[in-house]
Formats: C-alpha cells, sequence, structure tokens
C-alpha cells in the first residue's frame, strides 16, 4: 500500500497495484483497476516513485529468504543509495549491477 492524499488533505491507502493510470488534469486523477477514480494532492512523478519504493521493499523482503541472498541485497542498496531516483538509474548501470551479482552468487 502507497500513501497518498486526498485533496481536503486526508491519507488515503492505496494498493499500487490497482493502479491502471494517473493523469495530470490538473489535479492528479488516478483510475484503479475497478474503474474507480481518486484524485489526489501528488503528481503523477510522485505516485509513481512512491510505488516503486514499495515494490523495493517488497522485493527486499522476499530476498531475504533466498539462499545466497547477500550478494544480491548489497547490490541493490547500493544501487538504491547512489540513485536519488530509482527511475533514473542507468539502464546500463542496473545490468552490470545483476551481472555483478549473478558473479558473486556463482563465486560465492
Amino acid at each position: 500500500m502507497i500513501e497518498l492524499t486526498r485533496l481536503n488533505g486526508n491519507p488515503l491507502y492505496v494498493n499500487g497495484d490497482l493502479i491502471k493510470w494517473a493523469e495530470a488534469a490538473p489535479d492528479t486523477m488516478l483510475t484503479l483497476i475497478n474503474g474507480e477514480k481518486v484524485v489526489v494532492r501528488e503528481t503523477c512523478a510522485e505516485v509513481v516513485e512512491r510505488m516503486i519504493r514499495q515494490r523495493v521493499r517488497l522485493f527486499a523482503e522476499v530476498i531475504k529468504f533466498m539462499p545466497d541472498s547477500g550478494a544480491l541485497l548489497r547490490v541493490l542498496a547500493a544501487e538504491c543509495i547512489a540513485a536519488p531516483s530509482l527511475r533514473t538509474a542507468a539502464p546500463e548501470a542496473r545490468r552490470a549491477a545483476a551481472n555483478q551479482a549473478d558473479e558473486t552468487a556463482h563465486t560465492g
């Protein structure tokens, strides 16, 4: 769930997986997969950033239970720290980090 703010200032928690569209017109209107519409104060970019961060937290929890997860966790942590926004990390850097994690996992 991601925390957002209704136009009246009340907090709202939305399951990011249920968001189908986010439109800025000028307020941000979210359309959920069931057709329901929600207007929030956050920009579309902020909504996407919160969705990404929530998903990263979820995957980090899952990775903890995987064998040899230490190397992968270190790579993910380094990438999150290095990139002020997860969306702006260069694809080449992500591929290189993934390759490095694979090599580390195979070599121990």
